[in-house]
């Protein structure tokens, strides 16, 4: 091993990989260091892979990456305790290559994008824990590790080790994450032979669907949940705020056993086998929990940086696409002759601000403090929505006008008249930016 690189990786998911493949592309001396036993094994993503932010990185990343189905249907249901009301979104332009969206597998798939990272000329250390930051002065110059004689030193360090980064707190970089800004999730991957998997979703081979839930189903709890179609598996699972679960002392574990259990979840998983179950924390903070993510030799990429849209579920694709343009600013600051100083370094905050990725999380911004302040979104109003709709699609010779005048009260009795103006503003500014 080189006593010194051009750039340590810390962490082989989503954001790591794709730094850790940018910059051996471009030549430069990388070491990537993964505590998992492999690259993956630490990872318990749902999981969905957005095309288009791979194929920025990788362009032919579909002739052998381990996809499971492309998506062709998306499912949204608002549940109380025995129906939901839904919406679904389906499209043949879906089933017309290049696909959009994938369901994989995390093991597989980031197994997969390290060995590119390898193959690129990046190298790669499992089983190893960076300890500590080495630092002189307030410059980042190298990581300590568990290993013997584990200093090792680098021009800079991206810290791409997940939400919970041990290493960026204590170096200062950030304080401690409030459990009001990260969720825990749970998931099970349940196995089901592929042929009845599409005959339970209506969707042809290789074909896909995802449903993502919300409302009673997370037990007042800010949260959602969500359900996936493998090849020959059902990856689903549920995620509320950390500070919720603490508050209503309610496990993640009785969470996702009542989902599995609700009258629309319990017949798509009929006659499955339960063979993996999993917990992990998601940064959902959004804007205002957001760290300082550059300085003086040192960048942060990924859930690491709370980079990801919670109301969108979207997270692979904001950490690939911060992992690319963090090797990207020191590959174009190499190239001019530049330091890799706090100063320069503010380039990937530039080019993170003129990105998706922070344009969304700037929309939302305000949504999460929203959501946890009206826990009335998760129980009341889908409670009030799915009554209306059985009362509405009920035949029992009840007058429409009376039906409607009923729902009318119900959601008046509920929320008052006020309080329904109150609500509706502030959902309005939970999805618009001002």
């Amino acid at each position: 091993m080189a006593e010194k690189f051009d750039v340590i990786v810390v962490g082989a998911g989503m954001a790591g990989n794709a730094a850790a493949y940018t910059l051996a592309q471009a030549g430069l001396n990388v070491l990537q260091i993964e505590r998992g036993e492999t690259p993956g094994s630490k990872n318990v993503q749902g999981a969905i892979l957005y095309a288009d932010a791979l194929e920025k990185i990788i362009p032919d990343f579909r002739d052998d990456a381990p996809l499971e189905r492309h998506l062709i249907e998306q499912r949204v249901w608002i549940l109380d305790d025995e129906s939901y009301v839904g919406s679904n979104y389906r499209s043949e332009e879906f089933n017309r290559e290049p696909y959009n969206r994938y369901t994989i597998i995390r093991a597989h798939f980031d197994q997969w994008f390290n060995k590119k990272a390898r193959d690129a000329g990046a190298l790669v250390l499992c089983e190893t824990t960076v300890t500590n930051l080495l630092l002189d002065g307030k410059r980042v110059i190298g990581v300590a590790t568990d290993r013997k004689g584990g200093e090792i030193y680098a021009d800079c360090v991206i810290l791409a080790d997940g939400v919970n980064s041990l290493l960026a707190k204590k170096a200062g970089f950030h304080d401690e994450i409030k459990p009001r800004d990260v969720a825990l999730a749970v998931k099970e991957i349940h196995f089901l032979p592929q042929e009845t998997i599409e005959s339970r979703f209506n969707i042809g081979e290789e074909e896909g669907v995802v449903i993502e839930m919300a409302g009673k189903i997370t037990a007042g709890m800010m949260g959602t949940a969500f359900l996936y179609t493998n090849k020959e598996s059902i990856t689903l699972g549920i995620g509320c705020m950390l500070s919720d679960f603490k508050e209503q002392q309610v496990t993640p574990y009785q969470l996702l056993e009542k989902m599995k259990d609700h009258p629309a979840i319990r017949p798509l998983l009929a006659g499955s086998e339960m063979k993996e179950y999993a917990a992990h924390l998601i940064p959902e903070g959004g804007y205002h929990a957001m760290p300082q993510v550059y300085g003086d030799g040192w960048m942060i990429a990924g859930d690491a940086g709370m980079f990801v849209n919670g109301l969108h579920r979207e997270g692979s694709n904001l950490a690939m696409t911060t992992g690319k343009l963090a090797a990207e600013t020191l590959i174009e600051l190499k190239e001019q002759g530049k330091a890799w100083n706090a100063r320069s370094l503010a380039r990937y905050q530039a080019k993170l601000d003129d990105s998706f990725v922070m344009k969304d999380l700037r929309k939302y911004r305000q949504a999460p403090a929203i959501f946890e302040k009206n826990p009335h979104f998760f129980t009341t109003y889908p409670e009030l929505l799915n009554r209306a709709a059985h009362t509405l699609v009920k035949v029992d010779g009840v007058d429409k006008k009376s039906k409607e005048r009923s729902i009318k009260s119900a959601f008046v009795e509920a929320r008052s008249r006020l309080g329904l103006l109150g609500d509706a503003f502030k959902m309005w500014r939970a999805f618009q930016s001002r």
